[in-house]
């Protein structure tokens, strides 16, 4: 079972895109985020022979699926906050799998309440993978964690000290996920490899100079991370025309 992870940055402008990468990478699903916009073709997707849900808000965020099987949504938010409307949270399951679709608030500037918010849905999403855990339900969990969890993880420390994705809280709250038991896939199986990443800025040539960091990620349950074939990061959409920042992440599992 092959499933990719990607912040497409707008699906209004990246719809082509998707589309290809749906036709093109032998895909069973592909988690999508920032969606950026109240409207979902479902319609059109259906067309072409995928089964979608999405979450949607107006102008921000935004998370959907797209899977070859059909989707039961288990939760369309994250728990613990009813006054939270942000579109950030999808789980579901479909081919016997439960899988989990984030996109984990980005934070900054640090010292506001963008921060404050970031940390407390950290600890929401921690509580909510606890009960799975504690419930033995395997899970998969993807998306655009807006953490770089190591200093490999970017390309200059120095130059992301100050800012949200980088500070000791976040990376701390990242780590008390793992303390679940979980497995970060990537690192699992690159567990000394600097200069892999998944982001890489519009500006100051970043993408040829291969100046990015590594904030989405996949975290599986011990039984799906037993089943873990391999996890790559595909560069190849981030030197299409008119990328998206991002480019995805990619988990293969025993069926």
């Amino acid at each position: 079972m092959k499933i990719a992870s990607w912040n497409v940055n707008s699906l209004k402008a990246r719809r082509a895109h998707v589309e290809k990468y749906l036709a093109d990478g032998g895909l069973d699903v592909l988690m999508v985020q920032e969606l950026k916009g109240l409207d979902f073709p479902h319609g059109e997707f259906k067309a072409l022979g995928w089964h979608t849900a999405a979450v949607t808000q107006k102008t921000y965020n935004g998370v959907a699926i797209f899977s070859k099987t059909p989707i039961k949504i288990i939760k369309e938010a994250l728990p613990g906050d009813k006054d939270d409307e942000q579109a950030r949270y999808l789980e579901f399951e479909t081919n016997g799998v439960r899988l989990i679709d984030i996109y984990l608030p980005n934070g900054n500037p640090v010292g506001t309440e963008k921060f404050t918010y970031k940390l407390s849905w950290m600890e929401r999403l921690y509580k909510r993978l606890k009960t799975l855990r504690k419930d033995n339900i395997p899970f998969a969990i993807g998306g655009d964690f807006n953490v770089i969890p190591e200093d490999q993880d970017c390309y200059d420390p120095k130059a992301w000290q100050t800012d949200a994705l980088f500070q000791p809280e976040s990376r701390a709250a990242f780590r008390k996920l793992l303390h679940l038991g979980l497995t970060e896939a990537f690192r699992a199986l690159h567990p000394n490899a600097p200069g892999h990443y998944t982001f890489w800025d519009y500006q100051a040539g970043a993408w040829p100079k291969n100046h990015g960091i590594r904030i989405d990620h996949f975290l599986l349950s011990p039984e799906l991370a037993d089943r873990l074939i391999s996890c790559t990061i595909d560069k190849a959409p981030r030197s299409w025309d008119k990328p998206s920042d991002h480019t995805p992440i990619i988990i293969e599992i025993d069926p």
